[in-house]
């Protein structure tokens, strides 16, 4: 087989549609774009974004608000969705574990996020343990270092 021997299956390809070539064609007269109207004429259609009277999806998104821009909540693609557990949620760990994200989302106490792992401060812990996370928050801070445990941030960790 050589390449000019290649051609493509019966049915594969369609013939180019030839519009405004008279009635007997199917697509004489208006060509298929319809009787009259904005899609009708030349240059016609509706813009991207217009939505015919309901306020347009950019317009309804919520924006970056406050003074300092920069530290506002991000929108879409570009926020954060960290996943969370509570110290409380540790308890089931024995004294002196290493308590990293892979662990938690493989026991499913926490879900997996590429966005990393914040401890948060609601509940009570008696044991110590070493917790890896990349944000714990203060009063979760305390609470582990009463216990004994320690917290460990994971750009420290890797170092």
């Amino acid at each position: 087989m050589r390449l000019g021997d290649l051609h493509p299956r019966e049915g594969s390809r369609q013939k180019r549609k030839r519009v405004g070539r008279g009635p007997g064609s199917g697509t004489g007269k208006t060509s298929g774009r319809g009787q009259k109207g904005q899609g009708s004429r030349a240059g016609g259609g509706v813009r991207p974004g217009c939505e015919g009277g309901q306020t347009p999806l950019h317009m309804r998104t919520p924006k970056l608000r406050g003074a300092n821009k920069a530290r506002s909540r991000k929108i879409g693609m570009f926020r954060k969705e960290p996943a969370i557990v509570n110290v409380g949620g540790l308890a089931v760990f024995p004294a002196g574990t290493v308590v990293t994200h892979e662990l938690l989302a493989a026991l499913g106490l926490c879900r997996e996020s590429k966005d990393g792992l914040r401890v948060l401060g609601t509940g009570e812990l008696t044991i110590a343990l070493t917790v890896q996370a990349d944000h714990f928050s203060a009063t979760a801070r305390e609470k582990l270092e009463a216990a004994g445990g320690t917290c460990v941030l994971t750009s420290e960790a890797a170092e």
